[in-house]
């Protein structure tokens, strides 16, 4: 490196994506000609201000993006007179002086700025006008990802003057605290390629004068706002190749001649909005386009033939959950470049082509929840390109006759698929999901010869005779779903071996004899590297531009694994990341007899174990006061006798129990911590059990006839301000009624609000249980 530095007349230098540290820059001071310096994916860590940038006044470039600079910008760069571009994205800044938390005012020097990139960092508060206003030159502003505190545009009055700019990512920037339109500066400029506003809260029309402004716009980001009204282009846009309006409230029907205003579009995302009517015949003269998603709204009718016939370079549709019908993968379907078709909940019916073998590059294909029929085509067990191939929820019948399945995700659950379960074997299937057909017979041991497979769903069959011990061999098993069959004998030994198992759910069978005494180890350990195994990749395209961002240049899209397991009296559903921190075992509802294995308390990291509807005898196992995380535990209707251990009470997280219908003795656990919430219906059918409930003082038998309560020597003595009860619970009954049919009426008329309403509360409850976990886990 110091033979480097003896170059005195080199112009560029380039040491990105190095392990370089910020002494580099202490260093470069002899390059009295450097022009361009590259700096960006190094190791560069700590703040810049002692950092004398003079010595390098001939730099017209400087690139330190996507370090861990931190700090304030330092007040030398402003000698950078001849800098034309500033890169310093993806770095954790955070102010200049005096002011910490705003853009730094060093700036103002930089006239010959050209390009002006602070993307993801953290800077804070207004943007000072006199600041942008005096680089006239600038053509690329990136303000996107940070901080901003009420982004005012109020202050970007002088933004007129800005007659070269060509790129402005102003995204996730809360633009609505002081103007809840898109920003009038916008109205002077003209030269505008690329424009992202996205995540930014704005609200308002459409903005259809944005595009007379600026007819060259290429790239255009409006998505996950509040805008609202039609989606009307005023003319046409021959530049424009990437489109994003998505998760907004835009309504009513696309014009007809929209495939003649974006005749080069690449990208149009329409998604998650209320758009309706038909989708018009002339997107067929979308000849270029590559990803097109209208998922999430109001349309309905057949897609037209024009679309499957004119775009033939179409890789990624995405039309699910609308009221599409009609046949829409028949023989006429001839999208050979297609690598991921998504058209979920819809109406579509008939039967599947044979002509969809022929696509060569087709990944993902997604006809779950729709009318389809017919019988399973047997060129799915050749096709070696697919990733997932998801058809529940479907009217698809007869067998499927494979040898092997060259597939990662097959879901062919809630159809009408009978004989025997296929034999067939895979080195590539991770995700099997048959439930809720009509197999039946034995399961054949040549089923199991999946290598890879994380999730097996064969519940709710026809299924009888035993578990076959192959089962051992699925080392890579996660969750495995055998419930609702008529399997029979012992649980076997084997199962034990299944030390990945997070999921295990066996209930409403005919397993009888003991519970093995070996399942202490199979509950999955939380230190495992799960990684994202629970969601499959659907597609990625790419943008061609090298200034646009990572987070911008490529559209990844994913499915989540989405499993049934009963806990907290019910049968839920869990998908995504959630599954890497669920895990239970259910054995309910089956024929089981025996002792309680005292080797299920050490399985600490359970949080759901159903027990119930057995022959289990004997005591409950003191060990269940380890299972520190667990949340749901039913051991109803069973034999159990002896006391109910006191020691339950350490388990904090109890949200669920019930030992109801057994032979349980003695006195409940103290009304502490969580059994302080649990009722009489959790201990009812145990004649013997003494229940202490909140409002008891005394331990009595509920079975006795209660004490005659002693009458009131003189009913004066009521209080004045004793409430009336009745009144009481009607004046309250009344006020929820009016008040959840008031909530339930807003959220029916305006459908955006309802799907933001539900991913709120999605959210914020998997925010939540996350959150709580990990600083318990700590």
């Amino acid at each position: 490196f110091k033979s480097l530095l003896k170059l005195s007349k080199l112009k560029h230098l380039d040491l990105g994506r190095n392990q370089f540290d910020i002494r580099i820059l202490r260093s470069l001071g002899a390059l009295l000609t450097l022009k361009s310096l590259k700096l960006d994916y190094n190791l560069m860590e700590g703040h810049l201000y002692d950092i004398d940038f003079a010595v390098l006044y001939t730099l017209e470039l400087l690139d330190m993006s996507y370090n861990v600079l931190n700090g304030i910008v330092p007040p030398s760069i402003r000698a950078l007179s001849s800098l034309k571009s500033l890169v310093l994205e993806g770095n954790e800044l955070n102010g200049s002086l005096p002011t910490q938390g705003t853009l730094p005012s060093c700036l103002y020097n930089l006239t010959s700025l050209q390009m002006l990139d602070l993307y993801e960092n953290y800077f804070r508060g207004n943007i000072s006008s006199y600041l942008i206003a005096g680089l006239t030159s600038l053509k690329h502003i990136d303000l996107g990802y940070n901080l901003f505190d009420g982004f005012s545009f109020n202050s970007f009055a002088n933004l007129c003057k800005l007659e070269f700019l060509e790129f402005l990512v102003i995204s996730n920037c809360s633009l609505n605290k002081l103007s809840n339109q898109i920003p009038t500066f916008l109205f002077h400029q003209h030269s505008l390629r690329l424009l992202d506003l996205s995540y930014s809260m704005l609200k308002g029309q459409f903005p259809a004068w944005l595009f007379e402004n600026n007819t060259r716009l290429e790239y255009v980001t409006l998505n996950d706002n509040s805008l609202s009204g039609n989606f009307h282009l005023p003319l046409c846009l021959n530049f424009t190749y990437w489109m994003d309006v998505s998760n907004n409230q835009l309504n009513g029907q696309l014009q007809g001649n929209i495939g003649y205003m974006v005749p080069n579009i690449l990208n149009l995302k329409l998604s998650n909005n209320t758009l309706s009517g038909s989708l018009p015949s002339s997107i067929g003269n979308m000849s270029l386009l590559s990803a097109f998603s209208v998922s999430f709204n109001n349309f309905f009718g057949e897609v037209p033939k024009e679309l499957l016939a004119g775009c033939s370079k179409l890789m990624i549709m995405e039309l699910s959950n609308n009221n599409f019908d009609g046949h829409l993968l028949s023989s006429d379907f001839n999208l050979t470049m297609l690598q991921a078709l998504i058209i979920n909940d819809n109406l579509f019916s008939g039967a599947m082509s044979n002509e969809l073998s022929q696509w060569p590059y087709q990944s993902f294909l997604d006809v779950s929840n729709n009318n389809m029929s017919g019988k399973i085509p047997t060129w799915i067990c050749n096709h070696t390109s697919f990733s997932s191939l998801l058809l529940g929820n479907n009217y698809f019948e007869g067998e499927i006759v494979c040898e092997t399945a060259p597939i990662m995700n097959l879901d062919i659950s809630h159809n009408l698929l009978l004989g025997s379960l296929p034999s067939w074997s895979s080195n590539d299937l991770q995700y099997l999901n048959l439930k809720e057909n009509k197999y039946s017979g034995s399961i054949p041991e040549a089923f199991l010869n999946f290598s890879e497979i994380v999730t097996l769903d064969i519940s709710d069959n026809k299924l009888s005779g035993i578990i076959p011990t192959a089962i051992g061999k699925l080392s890579s098993l996660r969750i495995l779903l055998l419930r609702g069959n008529r399997l029979n004998g012992t649980i076997p030994t084997q199962l034990c071996q299944l030390t990945n198992i997070s999921l295990m759910d066996l209930s409403r069978n005919f397993f009888s004899g003991t519970l093995p005494h070996c399942f202490q180890h199979i509950v999955s350990d939380e230190t495992l590297p799960f990684g994202d195994i629970f969601s499959v990749h659907v597609g990625t395209l790419t943008y061609r531009d090298e200034s646009v961002h990572d987070s911008e240049r490529f559209e990844r899209q994913s499915k989540y694994i989405e499993v049934n397991f009963v806990t907290k009296y019910g049968l839920r559903s869990y998908k995504g990341s959630i599954l890497r921190y669920m895990s239970g075992l259910d054995f309910s509802c089956n024929n089981l007899t025996g002792a309680i294995p005292l080797k299920l308390g050490q399985l600490q990291g359970i949080h759901a174990l159903n027990l119930s509807h057995n022959q289990f005898t004997s005591s409950i196992p003191n060990t269940f006061s380890n299972l520190t995380e667990l949340e749901s535990l039913d051991l109803s209707h069973n034999g159990l006798s002896g006391e109910i251990p006191p020691q339950l009470i350490k388990l904090t997280f109890l949200a669920v129990f019930s030992v109801a219908y057994n032979n349980l003795s003695g006195r409940t656990p103290d009304m502490k911590a969580q059994f302080g919430t649990f009722n009489a219906s959790s201990y009812e059918g145990n004649p013997l059990l003494c229940v202490v409930l909140p409002l008891e003082k005394n331990c009595t038998n509920r079975y006795d006839s209660p004490p005659t309560p002693t009458q009131s020597l003189d009913a004066s003595d009521e209080k004045w301000y004793k409430v009336d009860q009745a009144v009481f619970f009607i004046s309250f009954s009344v006020t929820f009624i009016m008040f959840f049919l008031g909530v339930t009426t807003v959220l029916y008329i305006n459908p955006h609000w309802r799907l933001q309403c539900f991913n709120l509360v999605e959210d914020c409850m998997y925010s939540c249980y996350f959150s709580v976990t990990i600083t318990l886990r700590k």
